[in-house]
């Protein structure tokens, strides 16, 4: 009896733990159930037809204000102390051996048996290529705070230097430059020149000194082609007589914003324009452009004629324009 009784209690404990084991997968199986069905019912209410992820919403979609409250990385990196030495390395064989004292080094007296010379200039290496830049046969010194014209290259062809200080023009600044067809002397404080400073140039062709102080002007070469010499005080008698008569290549005569009383005439008739306004012009003989004589004459060259400006009422001197192709820009 006692053996069959120990026998029902075995059965009973063993049918009870099995029944537990049972029951806990299916509890947690249950369980897996009711969440996933709950996520199903709150993805099935998400709009997500609405969900535009755009640069002017991206601030309201994601907020990162507190992002750096919500990740800290400041125990990830090593921290280092700017200014401390490197640890020294544990194997003391490996440190450098240091002398006691320091040696000064010792510098090597000069060769007595080689002498230095100085390296030969080479041909850019004129005193206006180290003033100024060169660049093939032009010489540009725009602004280079120069007081006078620089010693040029003998094959110069243009020269360009503006918005300096220069005061005076000689002769001898352009001696032997056979080459040269510009100077650009714009915007210095040029007040006087020598009287052949231009006209020993024998490929001169285009001259321009506006905004300076001249008050006359030099010998120019037949070869020029443009004479520009505006914003300056140039008097009529700073004019030499008929000083233009004899330049056949001149085709552009700028003598505005002068201090001229009347037309420096005759003209040649290689001439296109001619400015003149801002003087002091108040009359014009009639043959001033066109051959009084001769009323079959046509210049159809001199196009451009400024005379705006000026004290002069054009419409007093009808005789003076038959033969040019348009009448004067001025008051009439």
């Amino acid at each position: 009896v006692g053996c069959r009784m120990w026998t029902l209690a075995w059965l009973s404990i063993s049918s009870l733990c099995l029944g537990t084991a049972w029951a806990v997968p299916a509890k947690e199986e249950r369980r897996k159930l009711e969440k996933l069905k709950a996520d199903l019912t709150l993805y099935e209410n998400l709009e997500l037809d609405n969900y535009d992820l755009t640069l002017d919403n991206y601030s309201e979609i994601l907020d990162l204000s507190n992002y750096e409250e919500l990740y800290d990385y400041s125990d990830l990196a090593p921290k280092i102390e700017v200014g401390t030495l490197a640890p020294r390395p544990k194997d003391p064989a490996a440190l450098p051996k240091l002398s006691t004292t320091a040696e000064t080094p010792k510098l090597l007296p000069p060769s007595t048996t080689s002498p230095i010379h100085p390296a030969p200039i080479p041909a850019q290496g004129l005193p206006s290529c180290l003033l100024c830049l060169c660049i093939g046969t032009s010489v540009y010194c725009d602004d280079a705070n120069l007081e006078h014209i620089p010693v040029l290259p003998p094959d110069t062809t243009y020269l360009y230097a503006r918005f300096n200080h220069i005061s005076t023009i000689r002769a001898s600044d352009f001696l032997g430059l056979k080459k040269l067809k510009r100077i650009d002397l714009s915007s210095n404080s040029i007040s006087w020149m020598d009287v052949d400073a231009f006209s020993l140039l024998p490929s001169l062709q285009e001259l321009l000194l506006p905004e300076n102080k001249l008050t006359a002007l030099p010998e120019l070469p037949h070869s020029i082609v443009l004479l520009d010499a505006r914003l300056n005080r140039i008097p009529s008698t700073g004019l030499r007589p008929k000083a233009f008569r004899d330049l056949k290549q001149l085709q552009i005569l700028h003598l505005s914003d002068n201090q001229l009383d009347y037309i420096p005439t005759p003209l040649p008739q290689s001439l296109r324009s001619l400015h003149l306004q801002n003087n002091k012009i108040q009359s014009m003989p009639e043959d001033t452009f066109c051959d009084s004589h001769d009323h079959s004459q046509i210049r159809r060259a001199l196009e451009d004629i400024r005379l705006d400006g000026n004290p002069i009422n054009l419409s007093l001197f009808p005789n003076a324009y038959f033969c040019l192709p348009r009448l004067p820009t001025g008051h009439f």
